[in-house]
């Protein structure tokens, strides 16, 4: 996604039994600071997941994740001492590493929080300006 881009968003995504939220799934949810404000993350940790940062490589479960979706550009070398996710929340993290604001910054996420999952998007980078 790029700046000026408009997303939709799908509200059915995780209501009424059509899906589960599963790591590496970009969802939208309420700002933990700010519940005024939407949120498109990645979901990198699962309850029950232990999830910590070294030098930019994110390991889940003692494993190194694999994160061809980061563009070099944007990973960063931040650290994050290992956590477990609680039950009920989601440990997320932005693809543009070196300038998101995310769970490494304000916490875990809480499933009531998450509403929806984008679908697809529209924008200068795919169908010109808009107003």
């Amino acid at each position: 996604m790029t700046d000026q881009e408009r997303i939709f968003i799908n509200k059915f995504t995780y209501h009424f039994g059509l899906g589960d939220i599963e790591r590496g799934d970009m969802v939208v949810f309420w700002f933990p600071l700010d519940p005024q404000k939407s949120y498109i993350k990645r979901i990198i940790g699962v309850p029950g997941d232990m999830v910590r940062i070294d030098a930019g490589q994110v390991y889940v479960n003692e494993h190194p994740l694999a994160e061809d979706y980061v563009p070099d550009e944007y990973r960063d070398r931040i650290s994050w001492e290992g956590h477990r996710v609680p039950s009920g929340e989601y440990f997320v993290l932005g693809d543009h590493r070196s300038s998101s604001s995310d769970s490494r910054t304000w916490g875990f996420v809480k499933r009531d929080a998450i509403y929806g999952k984008p679908s697809s998007s529209i924008g200068p980078g795919k169908n010109g300006p808009h107003p």
